[in-house]
């Protein structure tokens, strides 16, 4: 099912309103970690899959990519990553992920940040970011982790007093769909194990580079209601090159 929930008027206003949406990558609690697993990418081309806002896009620019291609669902999103990015500068495209099509060896990096969780198969798209990467070719993303993903909740356990008590997982080997709530809205995910993020890679040809479970920044300890974030892990980074 290929869903396109940023589309909604409701949920993208309610989207807009987020840091990452408003400060951009330095407003992703998990940028600093991301940024450390990115390949150089002065003088290549660049795939950026579940492009958003074109933040990642624009940043390969900065660094020196010599084409950048990005991909997303949302004729809005893209809306805003055309306004925000330099006329010419990035090729974006409205289509699903699982849709991409591109000829072998187009792209020596692909980067996605926070979208695989929504696709139903991450073999697909490892199939299709392989054929498409060149021989060496970086692959570098992030999804929310499978302790986050497990329980469809996505919510903690509270106390009488509304204290929270633990972060449950439930249902854990069990993947596949699951209906949760974001932004208070109704959202479909798709919850994978760690083994499947990682034993796809390995099948479809990538060596693993890297694995971080990252914390927030130090600075953010004192937000109210951060510090529960060190409890549990909330997204999963990985890194592969294509051998």
């Amino acid at each position: 099912m290929k869903q396109n929930k940023y589309d909604d008027d409701v949920f993208f206003e309610k989207y807009a309103q987020m840091d990452r949406s408003q400060k951009g990558l330095e407003g992703a609690g998990e940028w600093q970690a991301l940024q450390k697993m990115l390949p150089d990418f002065a003088g290549r081309r660049v795939l950026d899959l579940g492009c958003g806002y074109g933040w990642h896009c624009r940043y390969a620019l900065e660094q020196g990519a010599s084409s950048v291609v990005g991909v997303d669902i949302s004729e809005k999103m893209l809306q805003e990553a055309r306004a925000k990015t330099e006329a010419g500068k990035v090729q974006y495209l409205c289509l699903p992920i699982e849709d991409i099509d591109f000829e072998p060896s187009s792209f020596d990096a692909v980067i996605s940040s926070l979208a695989f969780h929504y696709l139903e198969s991450f073999d697909g798209i490892c199939r299709s970011v392989h054929r498409c990467l060149a021989a060496g070719g970086d692959f570098v993303f992030s999804v929310e982790h499978p302790v986050f993903t497990a329980n469809a909740k996505q919510d903690w356990h509270y106390d009488e007093q509304g204290g929270r008590q633990h972060w449950p997982i439930d249902r854990y080997f069990n993947e596949g769909l699951r209906e949760t709530e974001f932004l208070g809205e109704n959202v479909m995910k798709y919850h994978k194990t760690l083994e499947t993020y990682v034993t796809a890679l390995i099948q479809s040809g990538f060596e693993i580079t890297g694995l971080v479970e990252p914390q927030p920044p130090e600075k953010l300890r004192d937000v109210p209601g951060m510090l529960d974030e060190w409890r549990r892990p909330m997204m999963l980074l990985i890194s592969a090159r294509k051998k």
